[in-house]
């Protein structure tokens, strides 16, 4: 019988997939001795299991009964007994922690009968136990009964506003008793049943909605957003009831180890007297920093204190820690690793290895690439003139600019209208996921480091800034008013997730230290900054950088087709050039020469348009060789179709019809209509193009490879020591590489014969066509090395463009679930990884040492770098900016593979 269900004491921190990353820790504290209330993990199997049959296993009922028995035995309570009567929460628990996306609900077991029995036990505390009441109906009726929300919401502020008052603890027993029957009414008229009495039937019910909540809309969002897989469904904990809203000697907190936004050590958290938990996240009330439970409970707060060292040498990293205190007592109520800011992830790493607690290996696999690019965004410019208009807490650093938007809904459309914008609400709630997903930057006016706004946009990655209680926000209205100013919906405002700052209009924005550290180097940029935190951050980035660049096995390269890009490319660490495009070299006031050749009418006139274009190519390649002196430099002929260097055919018709018209007679405007016709092309991408405009045209493809040549001869001859490589594009068959290759070579030999120089220079080709990958064996015969185009190759794999698909028809896709993200921007491991696997195998299996490199989009690609690295490419190539990132993430991939390999 498979077993569905687990006592916290019977599991551990490594059983995530089963018992879900909340269940898999309280196993944890548990075993470790920490005080947690006790309670059952619902597997994860059994989500899959009801996501699956659309019913829950026929085991649960009997395996969760004996369960609930067990913590009746630990607790001296019985579950629905009116005299002593245990309660308990039913919280998600993924795999993978997902903040407020799923449900919970607390205080299940409590009914009209078992009422009296929590007033007796809680010393004759009514209002404690009214309260519990209500917050039961009101996260039932909402979670299990799906009910809007907001008309529970409602009736609360109607009830403080009809009292007088702001906070909830200040409404009294009978308030609160008074709210229980309107709720109750709510849950009649909403669904016309009474709300259940039966203990069990609560429970049970609150299962089946925490099972549901994995496929809300929100969470669904989520996943995408942060690639977790749809399948793997989320364990229910149900846990011993304890209570933070038991009065002034109880309360609920939410601390870290370290501080998640900058990494420092210290004491950082939120704390709420007289509530429970998710007050605390919910930010509906501004909290106390955790600092402030020392002079109310020093013997609490002394307790946490040693369980947060604790639990950080345990998981030997920071964690995130639920608390809550009842009458003096304290309860953990859960532990996770704790998400962090890009700046603090590297300090933290850093801390851990300095403590001896992580080897380098481990500090390195504890930092992604995807955190080193949020490092290299520019920052607001300290020195230009700026408007405060508020400042509340620095909860995800970066500097967002962008139009104000109150909810959602407006955030999705300026977003999709191609502003940039910026979430200003009271607090969040997820579901104002959509929303903070389209935002620039996330600003509310309250909650705290631990409220839901600032969790979620650390998750992301996103600007925020929270807690900002000067800013009077009217979501009504669309309006935010701060020092006398109104602010409005579409007006610009500035903030800085780093400072807390907020400012009015577009503030200017200044280069990154990280960024001026790769351009500039460890002491210029140490010398230009002044704080210690930035500091010890620039000086962690090199040490990672350091290490990443003694790991790593793949080469890093750079796309650059002028000298400057691949100067710029060398001080973001590049070894060599592994695409210049030279396409983009007969652009501008050359477009004419090509436009020329193309239709020229004799071997003269081509000839002549050549010898006006080698020169200028000499040029060109001879600046980048000698920026890249001694890195090899991936040169690939021409590529484009043959239409980006013509006429607009449907412009000139229309000139010709203007012409018609009018009786004038322009003979030059018919003979090129007539010739861009003549060449005119339905589908110009599989067109004319690549390998087969070299073959129609060989003269084109000499003049460049002579241009290289002969750069290559005058860096010799002036000490260098160039290193060029010439990649020949789109090729399909054998045949066609042959003959370009015999071709180029005799032009290599001729100008080394003319030089007096010799000459090497490897010939190879893009590997961007499905039958180049299933025939590299074949034409690994004629190629000196292989660089697979995954643009182009998962164009042709998928046979859409990655110019048109995106507007055309990825937003349903994407909510198909067909695409978790965008081939384009992620490798197809299973098509296009399929075809660049079967290239490596088959070019390797003729030539064992054959060079194999990538230089698409997908170069610079965390996921993919580590796909790459798995099928054993010898580089990636990818943009100046995006060097650093492939620089650490192929050294992740190393690492990765090597615990693999190990396991």
């Amino acid at each position: 019988m498979t077993k569905y269900v687990y006592m916290f004491s019977e599991g551990n921190k490594d059983q995530k997939d089963l018992l879900g990353g909340k269940g898999a820790n309280l196993a944890e504290m548990t075993n470790i001795g920490l005080p947690v209330p006790p309670g059952f993990i619902i597997t994860t199997d059994a989500c899959r299991y009801y996501m699956k049959n659309d019913d829950v296993p026929a085991q649960l009922a009997e395996q969760v009964t004996e369960s609930v028995q067990k913590v009746e035995q630990q607790m001296g309570r019985t579950f629905g007994d009116p005299k002593n009567p245990l309660l308990v929460s039913v919280r998600s628990g993924a795999k993978f922690s997902m903040p407020g996306m799923m449900e919970t609900v607390l205080n299940i077991g409590l009914n009209d009968e078992t009422l009296a029995g929590i007033i007796e036990m809680s010393g004759g505390n009514e209002r404690f136990a009214w309260d519990s009441y209500r917050r039961l109906l009101q996260m039932f009726g909402k979670t299990v009964l799906e009910i809007d929300g907001d008309k529970f919401a409602d009736a609360l502020d109607a009830k403080k506003a009809a009292r007088g008052i702001v906070n909830d603890p200040d409404l009294t027993a009978k308030d609160l008793s008074e709210l229980v029957d309107e709720f109750k009414a709510i849950i009649k008229e909403e669904t016309g049943e009474d709300f259940p009495q039966d203990a069990r039937t609560q429970l049970d019910m609150a299962v089946v909605a925490v099972f549901n909540s994995w496929n809300t809309e929100r969470a669904i969002i989520y996943r995408k957003r942060e690639r977790i897989a749809d399948d793997l469904g989320t364990a229910v904990n149900v846990q011993t009831m304890v209570y933070g809203n038991l009065g002034e000697k109880s309360g609920t907190g939410v601390c870290f180890t370290r501080d998640p936004a900058t990494g420092q050590r210290g004491v950082y958290g939120d704390y709420l007297e007289n509530a429970q938990g998710e007050d605390v996240v919910a930010g509906i009330r501004n909290t106390l920093p955790l600092a402030a439970l020392e002079e109310l409970d020093k013997k609490s707060y002394d307790e946490l204190l040693a369980n947060l060292q604790r639990l950080e040498n345990h998981y030997r990293d920071m964690c995130d820690i639920e608390f809550t205190v009842e009458n003096g007592k304290l309860y953990m109520l859960q532990t996770r690793i704790g998400k962090r800011t890009a700046a603090a992830a590297f300090r933290i790493a850093v801390h851990m290895l300095d403590d001896g607690l992580i080897s380098e290996d481990e500090a390195l696999e504890r930092v992604t690439g995807a955190q080193l690019t949020s490092l290299m965004f520019p920052q607001f410019d300290a020195d230009a003139d700026r408007e405060l208009l508020a400042k509340g807490m620095a909860a995800s650093p970066g500097a967002a600019v962008g139009e104000i938007v109150f909810d959602s809904e407006q955030a999705v459309e300026r977003k999709g209208a191609g502003a940039k914008v910026i979430l200003v609400r009271r607090e969040t709630t997820p579901d104002d996921l959509a929303g903070m997903i389209a935002a620039a930057g996330i600003l509310t006016s309250r909650g705290g480091k631990t409220s839901h706004a600032a969790v979620v946009a650390r998750g992301m990655g996103t600007t925020a800034v929270v807690g900002a209680e000067a800013l009077l926000i009217n979501a009504e209205a669309n309006t935010v008013t701060v020092k006398g100013k109104v602010l409005r919906k579409g007006d610009v405002i500035s903030i800085d997730g780093g400072t807390g700052e907020v400012f009015a209009g577009d503030v200017p924005v200044a280069p990154s230290n990280v960024t001026r550290y790769f351009e500039e180097g460890l002491d210029a940029a140490l010398e230009a900054v002044s704080d210690e935190g930035e500091r010890e951050l620039v000086t962690a980035v090199h040490r990672f950088m350091t290490h990443a660049d003694e790991v790593r096995r793949m080469g890093v390269r750079a796309n650059a087709d002028t000298p400057e890009d691949a100067r710029r490319a060398l001080a973001f660490g590049a070894e060599g050039i592994g695409l210049t495009r030279t396409e983009h070299m007969f652009l501008g006031d050359r477009r004419e020469m090509v436009e020329h050749v193309i239709l020229a009418d004799s071997q003269e006139e081509r000839d002549a348009a050549f010898n006006q274009l080698t020169p200028l190519q000499r040029g060109d390649f001879a600046g980048i060789l000698e920026a890249m002196d001694g890195q090899p430099v991936t040169i690939r002929l021409i590529d484009p179709p043959l239409h980006e260097f013509l006429p607009d055919l449907t412009s000139l018709a229309v000139k010709r019809a203007i012409n018609e018209d009018h009786g004038i007679s322009a003979p030059e405007i018919d003979t090129l209509y007539t010739a861009v016709n003549r060449m005119h092309e339905a589908n110009p991408m599989l067109g004319l193009r690549g390998v087969r405009l070299g073959l129609k045209m060989p003269g084109l493809f000499d003049l460049q490879v002579r241009a290289i040549a002969e750069a290559c001869v005058e860096r010799i001859q002036a000490g260098g020591d160039p290193q060029p490589e010439i990649m020949v594009p789109l090729v399909g068959d054998v045949k066609e590489l042959t003959i370009v290759r015999e071709r180029a070579q005799a032009t290599i030999d001729k100008v080394a014969e003319e030089s007096g120089v010799e000459l090497s220079i490897p010939i190879g080709a893009m590997m961007e066509l499905p039958r180049a990958a299933v025939t590299s064996a074949v034409l690994a015969e004629e190629s000196d090395f292989f660089s697979f185009g995954t643009n182009d190759l998962t164009q042709t794999v998928w046979g859409f463009s990655r110019d048109d698909v995106e507007g055309a028809f990825f937003t349903e896709y994407m909510d198909a679930g067909i695409f978790e993200v965008s081939p384009f921007e992620s490798i197809d491991v299973q098509g296009v990884g399929e075809l660049v696997r079967q290239g490596v195998n088959g070019s390797r299996s003729t030539k064992p040492d054959m060079k194999l490199g990538v230089c698409g989009e997908h170069g610079g690609d965390p996921d993919s770098i580590h796909f790459f690295e798995e099928v054993g490419l010898d580089y990636v190539s990818c943009s100046p900016f995006r060097v650093p990132i492939a620089r650490l993430e192929a050294a992740r991939a190393m690492i990765e593979a090597g615990m693999d390999a190990s396991a």
